[in-house]
């Protein structure tokens, strides 16, 4: 999910080419106070002329502890981005309140309920405490992101390069996420001139279970997929389980031998995610011989 500021039109017109899956249209910490407005605006009119194409299109409203909160639900939800970024969600009041709001206005517009979906955003230790609650707090809540220069900030610790002070923040997230059924995106790498850095937290965030990472700049984009995309000997071997889970099915067989060993049911659900991720990254059936 690639952050994009709100205020940058140059920058707005180019969102479907940088190869990001997602883009989020900022108009928070990217924008300056004087600019809110013109920049609402500004993204709204994108969100009606521009043709994303396949990237799904997110907007990062500002928080409801400030006066431009509702202002930006009112412009932005009816240009139908597929969510919106809540920042600092603290408890499930918060989703609440922004779902009340959403439904008002979009059944003002004809919408139908629940046609924009909401990512809470954890960047305190009270939104971390929070976690589960929040993220079934509303059927619109699709995701939980990690917000780890807020958080550090809360919690009075500088980020650092290894990343461990956000460890126990990180496996917060992904299991209320994975508990509730909605996807995972992990916080940004800030260091632009360091993608040896950006590959190793990138690396530790897939192995723990999160669904997608942000970025701040397009150069990131490359190497975030590189972490994702499975590696070819395991996306062969998840083809063969799967396969074989499948024969089995046909056969009514309860016991699957797959490569000499024995499969059960998680292993066959954990190929069948991984070959799926792989064909989204265009791995197809001459790789799995």
């Amino acid at each position: 999910m690639l952050y994009m500021p709100g205020n940058s039109p140059g920058m707005l017109q180019h969102a479907p080419v940088f190869g990001a899956d997602s883009v989020l249209l900022d108009l928070e910490d990217a924008v300056a106070v004087a600019e809110k407005d013109a920049a609402r605006r500004l993204v709204a009119h994108f969100l009606r002329v521009l043709d994303f194409g396949r990237v799904e299109v997110t907007v990062r409203i500002n928080g409801a502890d400030t006066p431009y909160f509702e202002t930006d639900l009112e412009e932005i939800i009816p240009a139908r981005p597929s969510a919106v970024r809540l920042p600092k969600c603290q408890s499930p009041g918060d989703v609440l309140r922004a779902d009340a709001l959403m439904t008002a206005i979009e059944e003002r517009h004809g919408m139908e309920a629940g046609t924009v979906g909401i990512h809470a955003m954890l960047e305190t230790a009270r939104g971390l405490e929070h976690a589960f609650e929040i993220a079934t707090a509303s059927p619109r809540v699709k995701a939980l992101t990690l917000g780890g220069q807020d958080l550090t900030a809360d919690l009075g610790v500088q980020k650092t390069r290894e990343g461990w002070e956000l460890f126990y923040a990180r496996g917060r997230v992904v299991m209320a996420a994975r508990a509730a059924g909605i996807a995972a995106f992990d916080t940004v790498w800030t260091d632009v001139d360091d993608p040896e850095g950006l590959a190793a937290e990138a690396k530790q965030i897939v192995e723990m279970g999160f669904t997608g990472k942000a970025a701040i700049h397009p150069s990131q984009i490359p190497v975030i997929h590189e972490a994702f995309r499975p590696d070819p000997r395991e996306f062969r071997r998840a083809w063969r389980i799967v396969t074989a889970a499948e024969e089995a099915e046909r056969q009514g067989k309860g016991v699957l031998l797959v490569d000499g060993r024995m499969v059960d049911g998680p292993i066959v659900v954990r190929a069948q995610r991984l070959l799926d991720l792989g064909v989204l990254y265009g791995m197809k059936g001459d790789e799995t011989a």
